[in-house]
């Protein structure tokens, strides 16, 4: 996997743009910190900005090849998603999925993908206000069920007595994407209840929709379906 900038720009209360590049592999997990263009060393957001909060996200984390999905981490939980965009394919300035105050020690973690990643990535909020990621590789004409990017388990587990408000996902399978050119929530008879498409990053930067939610309940399962 190949090594490459990741790069994202974020303002904050205070009138502040926080510039942010790092050197990260393909393919891994890994930490966006403040670029030594503008700043004495590379630190994590939260070192950087602590007490301070994110109102505009000016430029998505954005990687050559992509992303498949970032999220603001603190002690090891998905505090904020955030929408991702390939470099060069980028729309406009958003604001951040959820309006919080910044400590020391809180991260932003980047998936950065090669061209050719198969890796379909759903992000959901709800309304307690819990923000998580499922992951999944599809292959093939088959189902493939997302499983959460921290604990590993499916969506009725994680959420289950929550409802979904906004969800976005990525993927760049397209028109093999059988199931609304995305993912399908299915409810413990098999059935979908709720939904988003996919948005490719390398033809448009993805946006949260509030549209195709649902409550979650257990043995409720997030289902991608491909022809191919």
């Amino acid at each position: 996997m190949a090594s490459v900038a990741v790069q994202a720009s974020l303002m904050l209360n205070t009138g502040e743009v926080v510039d942010l590049k790092s050197t990260l592999t393909e393919g891994t997990e890994g930490e966006l910190q403040t670029s030594t263009d503008y700043a004495v060393s590379a630190v994590s957001i939260g070192q950087f900005a602590d007490g301070k909060t994110i109102t505009q996200v000016l430029q998505p984390p954005t990687a050559p090849n992509g992303c498949s999905y970032a999220y603001i981490d603190r002690r090891g939980e998905i505090l904020m998603v955030i929408p991702v965009a390939v470099a060069g394919v980028q729309n406009e300035a958003m604001p951040p999925c959820r309006t919080f105050t910044l400590q020391a020690g809180d991260t932003i973690r980047v998936m950065a993908s090669t061209a050719a990643s198969r890796l379909f990535s759903y992000n959901a909020i709800t309304n307690q206000g819990v923000h998580s990621i499922f992951t999944g590789i599809p292959s093939g004409a088959a189902n493939t069920s997302l499983t959460h990017i921290k604990s590993g388990q499916g969506l009725g587990q994680s959420l289950t007595g929550q409802t979904i408000v906004a969800h976005f996902a990525t993927s760049i399978d397209g028109a093999k994407l059988d199931s609304a050119g995305g993912v399908y929530l299915l409810n413990d008879k098999g059935l979908p209840v709720g939904g988003v498409c996919a948005d490719n990053p390398s033809k448009l930067q993805t946006q949260k929709s509030m549209m195709g939610g649902a409550g979650i309940f257990l043995n409720f399962v997030a289902r991608v379906t491909t022809n191919a």
